[in-house]
C-alpha cells in the first residue's frame, strides 16, 4: 500500500485488521510462555494454580527455580562461552571481507562472494554433519597414521564455535560491508593527501563510521549463536549449550521452569535487539 495515494476505507480497514492480526499471531505464544513462567502448577497448561515466583527462586526439589538450578546455569554460561568466541571471530572476520569485497578487484570475485553465500542457504543440521564429518576425518587419519589424537576435531565446544562461525561470519560481512558501501572514501584520501598513512586514514576515519554496523553485527552475531540448535546439535560434545539442554529437558517432560528461562531469554535478546537497531541508525 503506498501511503501517497488515495485507498478506499474498506482496503483500509482490512490492511489494518490483517496487520494486527499478523502481530497477534507472531506475540500469542511469547506472551503464553510468559504467563506460565508464573504459573503455580508442575505443569506449564491449564488450568491456572495461582501465581507463584518459585519457578525463579525456589531452591528445593521438586520446584526447583531457574536461578538455582545448576545445569540449566551451566548450560547458559556454555552458550554465553560459545556466543562470545562466534562473535569476535565473525566481526572480526566480517570486517576483513567487506574491506575485500567493497573495496578490491580480483580474478573470480564473484564466485568466491557466492561461495561466501553458500552457508546461508545451506540447512544448518547439513553443514553441521558436513562440519562433523570433515573434522573426524582428519582426526581419524592424524590418530591412525600418525598416533595423534586431535580431540579438538570430534564433538567439542570447538567444533561448536567452528560450525556457528562458518555462517554467522557470513552474515557480519553483509551488514558491515552494507555500511562500508555508504562510505566516502574521499575522506580518506584527504587524510592522506595531509600525511596519514592508509593504515591510519582507515583505522581513524572509516572504522569510527563503520562502528554503527560492527556493533550492530557484534549484537546479531551474539543472538544467533546463542540461540542456534540446528548445527549445534551436531557438533556439541559434552558440555551442552542452553538450546540442547533445554531440548533434553522438554523430552523429560517440561516444567514452568523452562517457561521462566525462556522469558528470561526473551527480556535479554528484546533488549539486545533494539540496542542493535539503536546504534545503527544513521547519524547525520
Amino acid at each position: 500500500m503506498i501511503p501517497s495515494i488515495p485507498q478506499p476505507l474498506g482496503f483500509r480497514t482490512a490492511y489494518g485488521a490483517y496487520v494486527a492480526l499478523f502481530f497477534f499471531y507472531l506475540i500469542l505464544p511469547l506472551v503464553v510462555v510468559a504467563t506460565f513462567a508464573f504459573n503455580d502448577s508442575m505443569f506449564p497448561s491449564l488450568p491456572w494454580g495461582g501465581f507463584t515466583l518459585d519457578w525463579f527462586f525456589n531452591d528445593t526439589e521438586p520446584r526447583m527455580g531457574l536461578f538455582h538450578d545448576g545445569r540449566l546455569l551451566e548450560s547458559i554460561w556454555t552458550s554465553f562461552y560459545i556466543a562470545c568466541w562466534v562473535t569476535v571471530l565473525s566481526v572480526s572476520v566480517g570486517v576483513t571481507n567487506a574491506f575485500l569485497f567493497e573495496r578490491r578487484s580480483f580474478p573470480f570475485k564473484n564466485v568466491l562472494y557466492m561461495v561466501m553465500l553458500l552457508p546461508l542457504v545451506i540447512p544448518g543440521v547439513i553443514l553441521g554433519i558436513s562440519i562433523l564429518v570433515f573434522s573426524s576425518t582428519i582426526a581419524n587419519g592424524m590418530e591412525n597414521n600418525f598416533g595423534i589424537d586431535l580431540e579438538f576435531l570430534r564433538p567439542s565446544t570447538f567444533l561448536v564455535v567452528m560450525g556457528q562461525f562458518s555462517f554467522i561470519a557470513t552474515i557480519t560481512t553483509l551488514i558491515i560491508a552494507a555500511r562500508l558501501r555508504k562510505f566516502d572514501t574521499t575522506l580518506e584520501e584527504a587524510a592522506q593527501s595531509l600525511g596519514a598513512s592508509k593504515l591510519t586514514a582507515v583505522w581513524t576515519i572509516t572504522i569510527p563510521y563503520l562502528k554503527p554496523a560492527i556493533i550492530g553485527a557484534a549484537i546479531v552475531a551474539f543472538l544467533m549463536s546463542f540461540e542456534n540448535f540446528n548445527t549445534t546439535l551436531m557438533l556439541v560434545g559434552s558440555d551442552q549449550p542452553l538450546t540442547i539442554a533445554m531440548y533434553g529437558r522438554l523430552r523429560e517432560g517440561s516444567t514452568p521452569e523452562l517457561n521462566a528461562l525462556s522469558l528470561l531469554l526473551m527480556t535479554a535478546s528484546g533488549g539486545l535487539a533494539l540496542l542493535s537497531i539503536f546504534v545503527q541508525r544513521d547519524r547525520k
